[in-house]
């Protein structure tokens, strides 16, 4: 599926909208970022619309300051104004989603799943006394990680362009790399909001509860046990990153330094949890900042080596 770009540039109005997003994705897409600016610029555009859009979305369902409830009415009324957005509508994010929409053939339906996605946490699966369920195995988690994460996969190859429908699948499973990677990093904290990501079954087959985690993210170290729970989803997310290497060629060769530099990212930070041995308690992981910059080079230099190519 390879849509092609209008090379007509956007309306002054329009050209606004993107540029507000642009701003969004620099100062709030960290990882993404980086990839985004390897990208010709109708196509990283696009990313930072989608970017953006999808920003707004987690801030409104994240944001502590309001109930749980308070969320949930201003999600819906969200969601309410994007539907009845246009390309006159006078938010900037919306108007930029709406012409990226138009340009590379995205549906409505994947944004929609986006945001449901995004909304899950506002509708936790509790017990009776509050403790948080979580997720019982890991075909629930998988559930949640392709709508917060393969969903937004299929977004990006339609941006990117691909024509060989196996890309479908593979993007899928790029993104349950990617939010497996994101949840062992933050197991503690979000333990330290009441949440749980970690499959239920896979707890229990190692001993670890609810409470163990919170234990640990108070300070104390991670035993063996507690390391080779994390470890067996570790496995799981690298076994996944091998679809990301598969779906690389099978992009338009404009895009692939783009998803070549976050992939490169997200494996890297999977590697420094697994080089801490799995104790995500201690000190959050991350990729310093100088690394991604020396991957965002070699991204450049990619690019243009494909643009060279054609």
């Amino acid at each position: 599926m390879s849509v092609p770009v209008s090379t007509q540039p956007p309306t002054m109005e329009i050209a606004a909208a993107y540029a507000a997003c642009d701003a969004i994705a620099k100062r709030e897409a960290k990882n993404f970022y980086y990839s985004f600016r390897v990208l010709p610029r109708a196509k990283r555009d696009a990313m930072c619309a989608i970017y953006a859009f999808m920003r707004r979305a987690d801030d409104l369902s994240d944001d502590e300051t309001f109930s749980i409830e308070v969320r949930r009415v201003m999600m819906d009324e969200w969601i309410a104004a994007w539907r009845r957005s246009t390309l006159e509508d006078a938010d900037p994010v919306f108007v930029a989603v709406r012409d990226t929409q138009a340009r590379f053939g995205i549906s409505d339906d994947l944004l929609e799943q986006l945001v449901q996605g995004t909304t899950m946490d506002l509708y936790p699966d509790e017990t009776d006394d509050g403790e948080i369920r979580g997720y019982a195995d890991f075909d629930a988690l998988y559930r949640y990680c392709y709508l917060v994460a393969s969903v937004v996969g299929l977004v990006c190859i339609r941006i990117f362009g691909y024509s060989d429908p196996r890309a479908e699948k593979f993007a899928e499973e790029t993104g349950i790399a990617f939010q497996l990677t994101n949840i062992l990093r933050d197991v503690k904290e979000d333990a330290e909001r009441g949440r749980c990501y970690l499959p239920l079954d896979l707890m229990a087959g190692y001993g670890l509860t609810f409470d163990r985690l919170q234990v640990l993210s108070s300070g104390e170290l991670p035993v063996k046990n507690d390391r080779d729970m994390l470890r067996a989803l570790g496995e799981k997310a690298e076994a996944y990153y091998a679809s990301a290497q598969l779906l690389l060629p099978l992009i338009d060769r404009d895009s692939r330094a783009a998803l070549w530099v976050l992939v490169t990212i997200y494996r890297r930070l999977l590697e420094r949890i697994i080089a801490a041995d799995y104790d995500v308690f201690s000190e959050r992981a991350s990729v310093p900042t100088a690394q991604k910059l020396t991957i965002l080079v070699q991204g450049v230099l990619l690019s243009f080596r494909n643009r060279i190519l054609g």
